[in-house]
């Protein structure tokens, strides 16, 4: 049968990225410290060169049930290389998005439940460099250190939704476990969330939040410090969903180890 997406195209054009997205496949991610098996969601794609058609969308599928449907981190730079021969493409994206579940026990009572987060993992790879982003999304809670201050009693306080990226290349694609991730997410700000918490869980976190009042700036901060300690370039947001606001804060924060000496040369 003939084969379209290999005919020539004479219209010049090269083209960014062709390939297939939305594809919801069952994985199972396991790097050593945490397993998960769920529903992800793909997006593959390759540069396609202006003297070709097209690329072969079915080999993508192909590639994931036999390369991503068990999936550890640590082994993406064999994967993303399997894929550029395979896809028979200079440069090639792979994105996935799955929930993942941890296991979390409230403060007081010790009860269990699962608490989720949301993972990605951005990957490219071209003839010269592979680069691996992990991006985790989480919730805390955040008690406003200004209305701490001004209150007569109580404070306001909400949840806020926490993303951290980190970037890992060569020999460590993946620089920090999304446990690890999590763990620090939920280590700063005025307390951490729990899906099952009873009523001495819910005074111990309460009481947690006021003692520990935190702007956005200061949740954002605190991840960057950690990760700068580790040379991890990376990016840290969070949203604090105002409760007594119309609108929410704020806050954003990149870094990445390399620019660090300019950084220090125009602050000095």
């Amino acid at each position: 049968l003939p084969d379209i997406q290999d005919s020539q195209d004479d219209r010049g054009v090269q083209l960014d990225e062709v390939g297939i997205c939305g594809l919801r496949y069952p994985v199972e991610f396991n790097d050593g410290e945490l397993s998960e098996r769920g529903i992800a969601t793909v997006e593959i794609s390759v540069e396609l060169p202006a003297h070709r058609r097209g690329t072969h969308m079915s080999r993508m599928v192909e590639f994931v049930d036999r390369t991503l449907a068990s999936l550890n981190p640590r082994e993406l730079d064999v994967a993303l290389k399997a894929a550029r021969e395979q896809f028979d493409a200079e440069s090639v994206k792979i994105r996935l998005e799955m929930p993942i579940g941890i296991r979390v026990s409230a403060p007081s009572s010790g009860i269990t439940s699962i608490q989720v987060h949301d993972l990605e993992l951005a990957a490219t790879a071209t003839p010269d460099v592979s680069v691996v982003t992990t991006t985790v999304a989480t919730d805390i809670t955040s008690l406003c250190p200004c209305s701490q201050a001004v209150s007569d009693y109580g404070a306001h306080n909400q949840r806020s939704r926490v993303t951290v990226s980190a970037q890992g290349q060569a020999d460590a694609l993946y620089p920090i476990s999304v446990r690890r991730i999590v763990e620090l997410i939920r280590s700063v700000g005025s307390a951490p969330v729990f899906p099952v918490i009873k009523r001495p869980d819910e005074r111990h976190l309460t009481m947690q939040a006021f003692d520990r009042p935190a702007f956005v700036e200061d949740i954002v901060r605190d991840i960057s410090v950690e990760l700068r300690q580790m040379s991890i370039a990376h990016q840290v947001s969070s949203r604090n969903i105002e409760s007594i606001h119309s609108h929410d804060a704020m806050a954003r924060v990149k870094w990445c180890p390399e620019d660090e000496p300019a950084r220090t040369a125009r602050s000095g």
